[in-house]
């Protein structure tokens, strides 16, 4: 029998202590998986115990009533002998929880639904969890100040959510670490749109409504999963080799946003040679309207922009990140300047190959410049939560890249980056893993110097 979230103290302290119990005789006996996965930024996100590997989201909402029905059916493999587990989960309210289609009992604190199966769940065995909830999706406020989760637009509804948001708006596993494929049915009022991740494998019109199925293939970590509703111009269209680009844009922005688009296939082409084979089946972008976001996001397949944040620059740096952070991705939120260095790296060479300023150029006229917020905090540790997308994991990581590029010259340095990406892709990766891989490609160099001073060092170093 289902336990209402509004439990009273006594009751629910009752319950935390029989989420400890053993299974009867003779079953598996196991121990609550852990509410979080002692994330250094973020100690909440993510939870112990188990691997999720699907996530089938069915979602049904309401622009003008700002209400969504959802069924979340979350496939997982369990790490451990499970009496327990945590979802991450923040507000809506849940109806129902079943797990290998027997009822579960749970409660709430926080973000944490805690789920007690009928059975334990032995390591190894592979469950599914069905989660009924509905409810105003909130939207949420980042350390930094931004906003994130579900947020409300001219027209629609937009998911973001980096680094925590997604838990707005489905039940999960909320950290980079623990990558699923996903099938996401968004159904809204006839005549508007639902786009998402990955592929748009059906399209129906049911009493007024319409719903639309997009299915991700590849492993993709929940902070860059998304879906925006509203009215968009969809335009489908071929890349190199095929590759489907998929675009949505709001009408009032597509005359002003096509020369941008039009360039997708040749930045994907150039980026494939710089960086290796595209990871993923699909690519595109979602064009909002301006405040829609305050920022762009490389949502897999397809990033993110507001329109007053859409150029050839950001374009490059968002499309670079479907190798950089979405196929691999940090293994923590200290890692975030395996993503954004990369890209903004991303942005120099481009520059470097089309514009009038080679990457060396870009990277001495950074340090000679007195913008001291470069050097606030090491790339490779931000000083807080509230500054993991600061200034120092952009610009001072790429300037990482650079070094390592001085150091090991062009023909090592590109076999250094296209073998990362490929080595690790799909998967995850720390700030540990790129040093003893730079290390293992040019075993003949010393890059003790490059981690203690760029990366790891405080303040600006000495020497360009």
């Amino acid at each position: 029998m289902s336990r209402s979230a509004r439990l009273v103290p006594a009751v629910a302290a009752l319950l935390a202590l029989a989420l400890t119990a053993t299974a009867c005789d003779g079953g598996v006996r196991g121990t609550p998986g852990g509410s979080g996965v002692r994330d250094p930024y973020f100690p909440k996100a993510g939870n112990g115990g188990y691997d999720v590997t699907h996530y089938a989201l069915t979602l049904d909402y309401t622009p003008a009533t700002r209400h969504l029905t959802a069924k979340a059916v979350i496939t997982a493999r369990a790490t451990q002998d499970l009496s327990a587990f945590d979802l991450d989960l923040a507000g809506l309210h849940v109806e129902k929880v079943t797990v290998e289609g027997r009822q579960a009992r749970w409660n709430r604190a926080g973000q944490e639904l805690t789920v007690r199966p009928h059975d334990d769940l032995g390591k190894g065995e592979t469950f599914s969890t069905t989660v009924r909830y509905s409810g105003t999706p909130r939207t949420l406020t980042d350390p930094d100040g931004s906003e994130e989760g579900w947020l409300r637009t001219a027209d629609g509804a937009l998911g973001l959510g980096e680094p925590v948001g997604s838990m707005a708006w489905f039940p999960g596993s909320n950290h980079p670490s623990d990558k699923a494929t996903y099938d996401i049915t968004v159904t809204v009022p006839k005549g508007l749109q639902a786009v998402s991740n990955g592929e748009l494998t059906e399209q129906t019109d049911k009493g007024g409504r319409t719903a639309y199925h997009w299915h991700t293939g590849q492993p993709m970590a929940s902070y860059v999963a998304t879906v925006a509703i509203g009215h968009y111009d969809i335009t489908r269209t071929t890349g190199p080799h095929g590759l489907p680009v998929i675009t949505a844009v709001d009408p009032t922005r597509a005359k002003a946003s096509a020369k941008a688009l039009a360039k997708i296939p040749e930045i994907i082409d150039w980026e494939e040679t710089n960086f290796g084979p595209y990871p993923f089946s699909s690519t595109g972008a979602i064009v909002d309207r301006p405040g829609d976001a305050g920022y762009a996001l490389e949502t897999q397949n397809r990033p993110v922009f507001p329109a007053d944040q859409f150029d050839t620059s950001t374009l490059v740096h968002e499309l670079a990140h479907q190798w950089y952070g979405d196929s691999v991705t940090p293994r923590s939120w200290r890692d975030m300047w395996l993503n954004e260095g990369f890209a903004t790296y991303a942005e120099w060479l481009y520059e470097e190959d089309f514009g009038d300023k080679s990457a060396q150029e870009t990277f001495t006229e950074l340090y000679e410049d007195d913008d001291e917020a470069v050097w606030a905090f090491p790339p490779a540790k931000p000083s807080s939560a509230a500054h993991i997308s600061d200034s120092p994991v952009y610009q001072r990581g790429a300037m990482v890249l650079q070094k390592i590029r001085q150091k090991v010259g062009d023909d090592t340095f590109y076999e250094i980056i296209q073998g990362w990406a490929a080595a690790h892709r799909h998967s995850t990766a720390s700030t540990a893993d790129f040093t003893a891989y730079v290390e293992k490609k040019a075993p003949d160099k010393d890059f003790s110097g490059i981690w203690k001073d760029w990366l790891y060092g405080d303040g600006r170093p000495d020497h360009p």
